[in-house]
């Protein structure tokens, strides 16, 4: 962004190593990462990803609970994360979050 904000769009994903040269060499701010579950990282990849690969200070999880194969929550993500410094913002269809 014009203001020096980075954001991390992971779109549909698995959690895969290179990750880790994304967090270093751009350091995003913001992560949407998915954690359906489904050919898609699930809550726990997600806080793996996140916990280890980026140290990001916001995420927003996105692509669960719109098919019921996709059933990871933003609770079991919250819970996977455990003590991170990444606020989990859960948004809900038409909100807007300004940062």
């Amino acid at each position: 962004m014009e203001n020096g904000f980075k954001i991390y769009h992971a779109g549909d994903t698995g959690i895969f190593g290179d990750m880790a040269l994304i967090g270093e060499l751009y350091k995003p701010d913001l992560l949407l990462l998915p954690i359906g579950g489904h050919f898609t990282m699930g809550p726990e990849d997600a806080a793996l990803a996140t916990n280890r690969y980026f140290k990001a200070r916001f995420v927003v999880p996105m692509h669960y609970g719109t098919f019921p194969i996709l059933a990871g929550t933003p609770e079991e993500y919250s819970r996977a994360l455990g003590n991170s410094r990444t606020r989990v913002i859960v948004m809900q269809p038409g909100e807007k979050v300004e940062f």
